[in-house]
């Protein structure tokens, strides 16, 4: 079944100390499609301005990403530029330039409102409301957001909660919105307020399921070379909701396999500028990955009486 992935599309400009990338490939919605559309059809709901070069995008067609809902504005695209520290966890924005994307009203096409599943990108909570007053009854709804949100539209964000199904943030954005620094009692806190479960994503260190009475924790896939992790955080989403889009009633280890997918698609979102890597990835290479996690984490082991 389809996902609807509403968030921005947009032009990078990343210089890491491993290279440099001028204009490339961009935008929470992109990264989410490149990886979902590797494991199941998506629908992009966007806005671009007449400067953007939409043949880029040819790549995402091939997998059945419509991109029927990406509207073309007069003016300049969302653009963002930014220079990434040398072990890569933290990272200057050198310029932001929002152009159409400051004006962004979605506007959800009529054969787009059925999607089953449907992804909130980073972008204003009034926004995100407003997707789903315009879509038919999505057995999941996952939102993403940040710290900007937060603080600055922190009465809209939490009426959104009470309408999405999964919440994924970072592990400051987890403490921000829930003014708690413990991550448990934080995830908690959100879960109470709606979403049945809490992804709390960590970087290089894999991400959190917080689910209604169980937790579980993925590790980051560690990798020799990482060129830029922009995007890693969307195509983490992507994974995980690719995977969910083929289960019917997901149950908690449909879930735990989705945090797997997940971080098997952020980790090869970081080993190469923009959304490159996807655009060579194939079947298999995913299949070894999500191999090489259960090789990682598996283990036996036999209870033994204690010791008198």
């Amino acid at each position: 079944m389809s996902i609807l992935v509403v968030g921005s599309v947009a032009l990078d400009s990343v210089e890491t100390p491993f290279g440099t990338a001028e204009r490339v490939l961009g935008g929470s919605a992109v990264f989410f499609s490149a990886a979902a559309s590797l494991l199941a059809p998506v629908r992009i709901v966007g806005v671009v301005g007449d400067d953007y070069p939409m043949e880029m995008l040819d790549f995402l067609v091939e997998r059945e990403v419509d991109l029927s809902g990406i509207e073309r504005a007069a003016g300049e695209s969302f653009f963002w530029a930014g220079r990434y520290s040398y072990d890569l966890n933290s990272r200057d924005t050198l310029e932001t330039r929002l152009g159409v994307f400051a004006d962004f009203r979605p506007r959800i096409p009529e054969a787009f409102k059925d999607s089953r599943l449907v992804f909130l990108g980073n972008i204003d909570p009034v926004l995100q409301l407003d997707v789903l007053d315009q879509v038919r009854s999505p057995e999941v709804v996952v939102c993403d957001t940040m710290n900007y949100w937060i603080e600055g539209s922190r009465v809209a964000l939490l009426e959104l909660l009470g309408r999405v199904d999964i919440l994924m943030v970072n592990d400051a954005e987890a403490r921000q919105l829930a003014n708690d620094h413990n991550l448990l009692r934080a995830a908690r806190w959100i879960q109470e307020r709606g979403p049945e479960f809490v992804v709390v994503k960590k970087g290089e260190h894999g991400a959190i399921l917080f689910g209604p009475d169980w937790m579980f924790f993925v590790p980051g896939f560690p990798l020799e070379v990482v060129f830029d992790p922009t995007g890693a955080g969307d195509s983490f989403a992507g994974g995980f909701m690719g995977y969910l889009s083929s289960v019917c009633s997901p149950t908690a280890d449909d879930y735990r396999r989705a945090m797997v997918y997940g971080s098997a698609m952020g980790s090869f979102a970081v080993e190469n500028f923009s959304v490159e890597r996807f655009q060579t990835l194939v079947n298999g290479d995913i299949l070894e990955r999500i191999m090489e996690f259960k090789e990682m984490t598996t283990f036996e082991h036999q209870l033994q009486e204690p010791h008198v």
